[in-house]
């Protein structure tokens, strides 16, 4: 009969239940550290809410103790950023390679992927032992050769050497899986047709393959990014001297007892949301002027 709704299975309700349950293990909690950093001066770190105000918001602007917030912010914008551009360009040029048969991929490629199943501590141990190590051979030929370079030396270890090192174990097997997909499913005839018409390998690369591919190179740099972005385990023994934001927010879990922890948390978490809005409306303009 016209009008009449489908009967539901006898399962659907009891899957129903068990995945609503699920989003709010999963989402429940950062909706109450969104609720919580949105208390008033008198507020704790647990409910009921003591007032509503934007008073945590403005504590931690002003600083928390010792630790300028800031400057930790702005680092992990600037090594998501690097990290970002440099998982788009190698995840891309593997991509592009392994696109004909690469002498030594298949064990090159198990090497990558096998960083996504070792333990993220052993990778940050292994890589601050590595440059720790290198260090020592560093000093060690100085002090023979250049007695004045090695009075002002103090080490390979930095946000932008083994910290940076570090992340990308974390985000090019990603980046590099995905490229996989993407030219997996490329049709070679657009490719074909530019090589008929006399375009160069160069010319079919910038005018044929990259607009083609480009939404999804997109996305594989949000996925760089925001790796990167809250990125705690590899980066813990490998950053140096200076730590990231992530790290930092660890460190004040155990010292902060304030909602303050909270509204870091919330702005952490918007920055996440603001890149992946961003990225996805990237990728549906581009969609679009490919359409037009």
């Amino acid at each position: 009969m016209a009008g009449t709704r489908e009967k539901r299975a006898p399962g659907f309700w009891p899957l129903a239940i068990v995945f609503a349950l699920f989003v709010l293990f999963l989402y429940g909690p950062m909706l109450a550290i969104f609720v919580l950093s949105f208390q008033g001066p008198e507020g704790g770190l647990t409910f009921p809410m003591r007032g509503w105000s934007l008073h945590w918001f403005r504590t931690l602007w002003e600083g928390i103790g010792v630790i300028d917030i800031g400057a930790a912010f702005r680092r992990s914008l600037l090594l998501g950023a690097v990290v970002m551009a440099l998982t788009v360009v190698l995840a891309l040029l593997a991509g592009l390679a392994y696109r004909k048969k690469l002498p030594g991929g298949t064990p090159l490629f198990y090497a990558v992927v096998a960083s996504l199943i070792m333990p993220s501590i052993i990778v940050s141990l292994g890589i601050g032992l590595l440059f720790r190590l290198l260090d020592g051979g560093i000093k060690a030929v100085l002090e023979a050769w250049f007695p004045s370079l090695f009075e002002t030396y103090a080490t390979a270890l930095g946000m932008f050497t083994s910290g940076l090192g570090a992340q990308l174990t974390w985000t090019l097997p990603f980046g590099l899986l995905i490229m996989f997909a993407i030219f997996n499913r490329f049709n070679p005839a657009y490719e074909e047709a530019a090589r008929d018409l006399g375009a160069t390998p160069w010319q079919r690369l910038v005018h044929v393959v990259l607009p083609l591919i480009g939404p999804s190179l997109v996305g594989v740099g949000m996925f760089g990014f925001t790796l990167s972005w809250d990125e705690i385990a590899r980066s813990s023994q490998a950053m140096g001297d200076l730590n990231t934001l992530p790290l930092e927010l660890q460190g004040l879990t155990t010292t902060v007892t304030t909602p303050v922890i909270y509204a870091l948390g919330t702005v952490t978490t918007v920055v996440s949301f603001a890149v992946m809005a961003f990225t996805l409306t990237v990728v549906f303009l581009w969609q679009g002027r490919r359409k037009a």
